[in-house]
């Protein structure tokens, strides 16, 4: 049989055994993390919690990601994919719905911080696993096609969580409470399914042939052999690398202004249209409908040219005009400021999943592992620290001008450190 037959059908069949279970477990995640940005339009006026502790609750998972992501990842290599991918799950589904029993701020601290620690390690360990079974040339559309779950995630959020939150009173339960239960019990039942389906290689996956199951072995063996061996791959190695460095800032700066859009996109979209929540969540999944197509877009895209660093570079610089513009919307028409909005949910989505799509393309198999988790872990501390400027930000002012503006600069110092990080690839390609 042609090798092209033999790589076509690897790929099909490795796509739908694995893809959607994955995406389902990462829809699911992105829910319970940011979901409070819909319980926040009850819970915050429920509770007396400030913009302040609202954002600095918000963020705190991000921190706790970031100290247990690396831990994680290194127990994913010594436990297998399978399992442990399921333990994350079962553990942040069950501190996601008890986000419901929160009544102080320091209970919303505590639970949001444990609900980092539960879920660290989910989304580096995934792209890990899938970089153990995609060669880079169909790694970009795998990848795509795991990660739309987090705008699909938002989309499905939008739709159905102010109806969740319209069932305030019911049961004797507020509608927050109601999100929060629905919203997390999930993830401990699709745990089930991760440990009955999920393989933990491609040796072992018993739907592969023996053809199929050894064209992807070589294929990974002779890219890996294509990057070069490193000097050293212990985990003070890979967090010395200056690429990892850098695209690790380059996350913790992107993924904080996404983070700290996210959190309070339907707070500014109410605060500056006056909409109901239904017609909020509904502009809200719009948006990540939008935001599921532009991901999709960019792993083809980018398959297709062999490349993810202009791609990245440039929706980068396209999302500072972005948040520039959705600034100055602020205080002027509604649906000024809903399509700006829109075009920020767009541009980040080309951000995000074309970064890291790069990280697995640039590093050895050897060190992947500890340097993936490694730059998500820096993303992840953006993911708290600019949640609570923003909230700050806000209190201080009175409405989130200032905090778009803020936003801006901060994607801008991310360009350049992107621009740093291609001219440095690109001279160690040449040097080789």
């Amino acid at each position: 049989m042609a090798e092209a037959e033999v790589a076509q059908r690897a790929m099909r069949k490795t796509s739908w055994r694995i893809l959607p279970l994955l995406g389902l477990g990462y829809l699911i995640a992105y829910m319970d993390r940011v979901n409070i940005s819909f319980a926040a339009l009850q819970m915050n006026a429920d509770l007396g919690f400030s913009a302040t502790v609202y954002g600095l609750g918000g963020g705190l998972f991000f921190l706790s990601y970031a100290l247990f992501e690396i831990p994680s990842n290194i127990f994913l290599t010594r436990f297998g994919a399978r399992r442990w991918i399921a333990r994350i799950m079962i553990t942040w589904g069950l501190v996601a719905t008890g986000m419901m029993f929160v009544q102080t701020p320091l209970q919303f601290y505590i639970m949001r911080f444990l609900l980092g620690m539960a879920e660290a390690g989910f989304l580096p360990g995934v792209l890990f696993y899938l970089s153990s079974w995609f060669p880079n040339r169909y790694r970009g559309r795998a990848i795509s096609r795991f990660y739309v779950a987090a705008p699909v995630a938002g989309m499905l959020m939008g739709v159905f969580s102010g109806g969740l939150l319209s069932l305030d009173g019911a049961q004797g339960l507020h509608g927050w409470q109601w999100l929060f239960l629905v919203q997390g019990l999930p993830a401990v039942l699709i745990a089930f399914l991760v440990l009955r389906l999920l393989p933990d290689s491609p040796g072992v996956a018993t739907w592969l042939s023996d053809e199929e199951r050894s064209w992807i072995e070589r294929e990974l063996a002779r890219e890996a052999e294509e990057i070069g061996e490193p000097a050293r791959h212990n985990i003070f190695a890979a967090l010395a690398n200056p690429t990892v460095l850098r695209l690790g800032f380059f996350g913790m700066l992107t993924v904080g202004a996404s983070i700290a859009l996210t959190l309070s996109a339907p707070q500014l979209l109410h605060d500056e249209t006056q909409f109901d929540p239904v017609l909020i969540g509904w502009i809200v999944s719009a948006a990540n409908t939008l935001g599921a197509i532009a991901m999709l877009v960019c792993g083809a895209w980018s398959d297709r040219r062999g490349e993810r660093w202009s791609i990245m570079l440039g929706s980068t610089a396209i999302l500072v005009l972005a948040f520039l513009a959705l600034s100055l919307s602020i205080g002027q028409m509604p649906l000024l400021v809903v399509a700006t909005y829109m075009a920020c949910k767009v541009f980040l989505s080309f951000v995000s999943s074309s970064s890291v799509m790069l990280w697995s393309d640039i590093l050895h198999p050897r060190v992947r592992a500890v340097s993936v988790a490694a730059m998500n872990t820096m993303s992840q501390v953006g993911g708290f620290a600019m949640p609570f400027a923003w909230g700050v930000a806000k209190d201080a002012t009175g409405d989130f001008r200032v905090g778009l503006i803020g936003l801006a600069v901060v994607t801008l110092v991310a360009w350049l450190i992107a621009y740093q990080a291609r001219s440095r690839s690109r001279a160690l390609e040449a040097s080789r």
